[in-house]
């Protein structure tokens, strides 16, 4: 009995054998590679050209001088204040849209939710320069301000999109409850029906500060000041000038500086992550 149950177990595992090697060699490979630009950073831009890293001593100012010289530390300030205006932004406008589409039935509903949708198949490249256009003649470019709007209005449908399937799952019991006890539909909202879609709300809020926090080209062309540049234009301007500077530890010094938050919120908040989505699937 046994042999035939462990037989039985290896005939259902035979199939993912291949699906498992390749997660764990690219598991190993992305291990190697932030591995290496971890020891790079602690060393000198000789020992990295030579192949001598960890030889060469430890060297932990490569990173004073990447948020000091380089100016890594204006442009990692100027990432959060886009990343956490936005992102609450986007949910301050995006949650109640959502509820409204979810639970009221009213004209125009499923054209709206369409609306939304659409908007989620347009490439942002298409109205970036317009935009720019439209902007720049009414003298409002180069602002944070700007910038964080744009960055709000790019995210809402997706998050839109994504929330409506949490709240559609909620049985309607509780305004009913939360309508006797005497509550107005938006402090049910606020009070009930806000914290009980936590788990898509948290999980929707990491997606938004991962793209907004990687986001390049909108930044390249609305923030062309080293006064309002983010982390990614940022280190990309680092890396041109690396032709004429040569320092090559600072530089990877600064790419740790900048993926390291997407990599906390990633080990941190990673099953966050996974439960909301999978519960966002199932209710869907």
């Amino acid at each position: 009995m046994k042999n035939t149950a462990q037989n039985r177990i290896i005939g259902k595992q035979a199939p993912l054998v291949p699906g498992y090697f390749m997660v764990g060699l690219w598991t190993i490979l992305t291990l190697w590679i932030v591995g290496w630009i971890i020891v790079a950073s602690f060393s000198t831009t000789p020992a990295i050209f030579s192949g001598t890293m960890g030889k060469g001593g430890f060297h932990p100012e490569n990173y004073v001088r990447a948020l000091i010289t380089h100016n890594v530390l204006g442009y990692f300030l100027n990432s959060l204040i886009y990343t956490f205006s936005a992102s609450f932004g986007v949910l301050a406008i995006a949650a109640p849209a959502s509820y409204v589409l979810a639970r009221y039935v009213f004209p125009g509903n499923k054209l709206i939710q369409n609306a939304f949708v659409a908007a989620l198949g347009i490439p942002a490249i298409m109205i970036i320069m317009p935009l720019f256009s439209l902007f720049a003649g009414l003298g409002w470019s180069n602002s944070r301000i700007l910038l964080i709007t744009l960055y709000t209005g790019f995210n809402v449908p997706f998050t839109v999109f994504f929330l409506i399937a949490f709240f559609q799952n909620i049985p309607y019991e509780f305004e009913e409850a939360a309508a006797i006890d005497g509550c107005s539909p938006m402090k049910t909202f606020w009070v009930i029906m806000f914290p009980l879609v936590q788990p898509g709300v948290i999980t929707v809020t990491i997606f938004n500060f991962i793209t907004i926090w990687n986001e390049y080209f909108m930044a390249l062309i609305f923030a062309n000041t080293n006064r309002l540049r983010p982390v990614a234009v940022g280190l990309f301007q680092m890396i041109q000038s690396m032709r004429y500077t040569g320092d090559w530890a600072g530089m990877f010094a600064a790419v740790v500086i900048v993926f390291l938050p997407t990599l906390i919120l990633y080990i941190f908040l990673s099953e966050r992550i996974i439960a909301g989505v999978t519960s966002g699937a199932i209710k869907g």
